[in-house]
């Protein structure tokens, strides 16, 4: 086994590039990406020799793997730490929930929730924070402004 893969070297580190890559993606989902760096420099270098480029010897697959990995790290990083670190906008994403009405099944104010079952499940119904009133009646018509898990936040109805 050995013999065989001193004899096919490059071919060893392109299987050891694509190993690293799918233990990249299947076990850690890009969380790490230091064996994406490697997977890639190890690809690059079993490419490099394939193609005569570089001699088929241990020693120049090592320091190759080592050096394409470190300039791959540096080129890289940045790009990938901007994208990772672009900022989350405020702006909650709209539902189909928003400005669907109904009538309260029981009376709720600011201190006291209340529930709705819609579709089958059993949401909190809270009065949104800039509504005018702090407290609506059972079987008065509201209207969702806001939608989180589990909870729908209402105002009046027009």
């Amino acid at each position: 086994m050995l013999e065989y893969i001193n004899n096919n070297l490059s071919g060893f580190w392109i299987a050891t590039g694509f190993f690293l890559l799918a233990i990249e993606v299947l076990l850690f989902g890009f969380s790490t990406i230091i064996f994406l760096f490697a997977g890639l420099a190890a690809i690059i270098t079993g490419l490099l020799m394939m193609s005569g480029i570089l001699a088929e010897s241990w020693t120049a697959g090592i320091a190759c793997f080592g050096i394409t990995t470190g300039v791959i790290s540096a080129s890289l990083w940045k790009l990938l730490k901007k994208m990772q670190d672009r900022s989350q906008s405020d702006q909650k994403p709209q539902s189909d929930f928003v400005g669907l009405e109904f009538v309260l099944d029981s009376d709720i104010s600011t201190t006291e929730p209340g529930k709705y079952r819609y579709s089958g499940i059993d949401w909190k119904v809270e009065i949104d924070r800039d509504s005018d009133s702090d407290s609506f009646e059972k079987g008065q018509r509201v209207s969702v402004v806001s939608v989180d898990v589990g909870l729908l936040q209402v105002t009046k109805a027009d």
